[in-house]
């Protein structure tokens, strides 16, 4: 077979290519913070690329972790064995979760984990006799994966659109907790976060307690909202009203968990124990593809003395070279002392941010926690109006920070799903303050040139 050439335009290309430009980059190599392409370019990964490369690229202890894996076994299947990476894996983060939370089980990625913890909250209430509990109340703009079933779930507006006749019906949303956004004027944190515990308790009772699953929700919402954190008290109002109404709390901590905002789990930040927290992303660092559930002694026992064991399953759950992997990213992180390094950096990135970018006109919000950070663009700051839905300001931002050498996440539909504009930063933690302000410099030269680009910039 010939070698194939590294230049290749889409149309040349047999893939189906997710990138946008005409001739996608290849990448060649990493190291650290940075990726390399075939012309030996470099760019700053700020971005981890959607928040998954916490430990940045090519470290060498991954590396052999995957290495020594294969050497004893690739694949085999969890339906006849366990594999030693993976018990360690689930000793690790059982051992790092809140009390009580004592099983795991490992899929691919954090839609297929999404998809399991649904199953698995399902699967709880069937053995116990509950099965009027089908309902599940999740929140506007929320973004939870792209399987039908985490695409049910899903509250934004563009990213279910095109699926609409697929996704089931028993997923009913509620409003997110987006203090920027939606607390009203002289309205305080506390206040607002009650009143939309209040709502969520409303909805509840009309939907008729005794058919509610869970409630579904990201605890710094990501893809869909660029790193917004609910006010505090929120989630604890939340986690009162389920306990006192028998719903289960599902937390997707897929991209927002694994230490991203200074805490292994987010919802330490929230003093809040959920009953099933999901993980993925930063749990492989994109090393291997991994994603997880960790579900509370009380359900896995339920779960495990049931007439049915585990019922949600696919092919490469518990995969030995993934679980090593992860294994070995997150004792990295641990041994390196990178969650706490994260929440120590935190304020420094959050100034670095505030200083290059907030005075810009356009500008409305930076906001998030530890490496998580999030700015939304607004036409005009006194209204925090949005820019329109069909300028594509952030497809532009992403080109002009791409063109300089700087990998960032934005998106669209930040207001209602549609329109609005935002930019998610999610650095490796291993990022240097250095590297934090090129890539804020960096990230500020390309908002300026997407809004002239654009004709969006302020006279």
């Amino acid at each position: 077979m010939s070698e194939i050439p590294l230049r290749r335009n889409r149309a040349q290309s047999r893939v189906l290519h997710r990138a946008s430009a005409a001739e996608p980059a290849v990448a060649v190599g990493g190291e650290g913070c940075w990726l390399i392409d075939q012309d030996g370019r470099r760019y700053l990964d700020a971005s981890g690329g959607a928040a998954v490369s916490c430990l940045g690229h090519g470290d060498p202890r991954v590396r052999a972790a995957i290495l020594a894996q294969l050497d004893r076994v690739a694949f085999a299947h969890t339906g006849f064995f366990t594999n030693e990476p993976m018990e360690r894996l689930a000793d690790l983060l059982s051992e790092a979760a809140p009390e009580g939370f004592g099983k795991v089980c490992f899929v691919s990625g954090g839609s297929e984990a999404i998809e399991s913890a649904l199953k698995i909250a399902r699967q709880h209430a069937v053995e116990r006799g509950d099965p009027a509990r089908t309902r599940v109340i999740a929140r506007r703009q929320s973004y939870h994966g792209n399987t039908l079933g985490a695409l049910s779930a899903t509250g934004n507006v563009g990213r279910r659109r095109p699926f609409l006749p697929w996704v089931m019906g028993d997923v009913v949303h509620v409003a997110p907790c987006h203090a920027y956004r939606y607390r009203l004027p002289g309205e305080s944190d506390t206040e607002y976060g009650a009143r939309l515990a209040a709502e969520f308790e409303r909805e509840l009772l009309i939907q008729g307690p005794e058919t509610v699953l869970a409630f579904l929700a990201e605890p710094v919402v990501g893809a869909t909202l660029g790193a917004v954190p609910a006010v505090e008290g929120y989630f604890k109002a939340i986690r009162e009203i389920c306990t006192r109404h028998g719903v289960l709390l599902i937390l997707d901590e897929v991209m927002c968990g694994m230490g991203r905002t200074g805490h292994t789990f987010a919802c330490e930040a929230d003093g809040i124990a959920p009953d099933i927290i999901v993980m993925a992303k930063g749990l492989g660092a994109g090393y291997q593809p991994i994603g997880a559930v960790l579900v509370s002694d009380e359900i896995a026992r339920v779960i495990e003395t049931g007439r049915l064991g585990l019922t949600t399953g696919h092919t490469y759950m518990g995969h030995p070279v993934a679980c090593a992997a992860a294994l070995a990213v997150q004792e990295a992180i641990r041994d390196d002392g990178l969650v706490a390094r994260v929440r120590e950096m935190g304020p420094v990135f959050e100034r670095l941010l505030r200083e290059g970018l907030g005075d810009r006109p356009h500008v409305g919000d930076i906001r998030g926690r530890g490496f998580f950070r999030g700015i939304e663009l607004v036409a005009d700051r006194k209204s925090r109006a949005p820019f329109p839905a069909g300028a594509g300001l952030w497809k532009k931002i992403k080109e002009e920070a791409f063109a300089r050498g700087l990998i960032c996440y934005p998106g669209g539909g930040t207001v209602d799903g549609l329109s609005g504009d935002h930019v998610l930063l999610a650095p490796p933690f291993i990022a240097t303050e250095e590297e934090l302000a090129l890539a804020v410099d960096r990230l500020g030269a390309a908002i300026d040139a997407a809004l002239a680009a654009t004709g969006l910039a302020a006279a």
